[in-house]
């Protein structure tokens, strides 16, 4: 497995065993906004939020990609990164536009001169807010994740600024609209851990990201993977239909979705692990790729019991 298992645990040194850490090589691809696969049910659905100018709000198992749409969007129409903005369960309805540093603002009133405060200064655009704001000229995408973790009262409180893409900065009266020609692109998702207000769904167009069959698996792996020769022609089928066998296993608490496929299909490559393989060794190293797919104590006792 050749240096893969740099630490061994025993107290050895690598120096002593004539090893060196190995620099971390990041998988560049499997985070590409260029290699992202979205199927033509998505795609639609992308297409007539953008012509109709609503949100479009992604539901679907953490890791089926609702995220890293934002990503390939942007990438594909030219517009530069996203605007995030990763929601809280205290977020409230202005911290999509702009956050006001109150207390900042109250001490430098106290120690500095009046003439020397602006209150502007203690202002900080945020996600949606920057893209209403943006001078470029283009549309830009803005990503409000897992907007589900807010309070009920957030997605009935932004009805109106999402229609008309404006909001108002209360604290010094300014109101910025966006230009109507570049208005922003909203990508909204949801792990659907509690229902949202009616009010704010029917404002919205709506797509559930199913978990992909086979064939598309595949085709994600061979967009977000270097595979060698070798391994796709021998083994990923093979590794694909394990993983489906693994979530469909009963009582897993969290089958693993398609990033942890990813990411353990690299492990077996790069360790050349045969999922059919019968021997101890491979069996083995089998069992210790078996953490990237599990996320607690009982899957991963589970899989190590039905799999080895």
């Amino acid at each position: 497995m050749g240096n893969f298992f740099v630490y061994k645990g025993d107290g050895s040194t690598l120096a002593q065993r004539n090893l060196t850490l190995p620099p971390f090589e990041p998988i560049t691809k499997m985070s590409a906004p260029g290699g992202y696969y979205a199927s033509p049910a998505l795609r639609d659905a992308v297409n007539v939020a953008i012509a109709l100018g609503q949100p479009l709000l992604l539901t679907g198992e953490p890791g089926t990609g609702k995220t890293q749409l934002a990503f390939s969007l942007a990438f594909e129409l030219g517009v530069g990164l996203p605007y995030i903005f990763n929601t809280k369960t205290t977020s409230i309805a202005k911290d999509l536009f702009y956050r006001y540093d109150s207390l900042a603002h109250f001490r430098d009133v106290q120690l500095k001169d009046k003439s020397e405060v602006n209150i502007r200064q203690y202002i900080s655009y945020e996600a949606l807010g920057k893209a209403i704001i943006d001078s470029s000229g283009k549309r830009a995408v803005v990503l409000i994740d897992e907007i589900d973790k807010a309070p009920r009262d957030l997605p009935n409180d932004v009805l109106n600024e999402f229609e008309n893409m404006e909001f108002e900065i209360k604290e010094t009266g300014e109101k910025f609209t966006a230009n109507k020609a570049n208005r922003p692109i909203l990508i909204l998702t949801s792990n659907s851990e509690k229902n949202l207000p009616d009010a704010f769904l029917r404002r919205c167009i709506y797509y559930h990201i199913p978990f992909p069959d086979k064939d598309t698996l595949m085709e994600i792996i061979r967009r977000r993977l270097a595979l060698s020769d070798n391994f796709i022609n021998n083994m990923l089928m093979d590794a694909v239909n394990h993983f489906m066998q693994i979530r469909t296993a009963k009582g897993l608490r969290k089958p693993p979705a398609t990033s942890e496929l990813l990411a353990w299909i690299h492990i077996l490559q790069e360790n050349n692990i045969d999922v059919n393989a019968n021997i101890p060794e491979e069996i083995h190293k089998l069992a210790m790729s078996y953490s990237v797919l599990a996320k607690n104590k009982e899957d991963l006792m589970k899989l190590n019991i039905n799999h080895t």
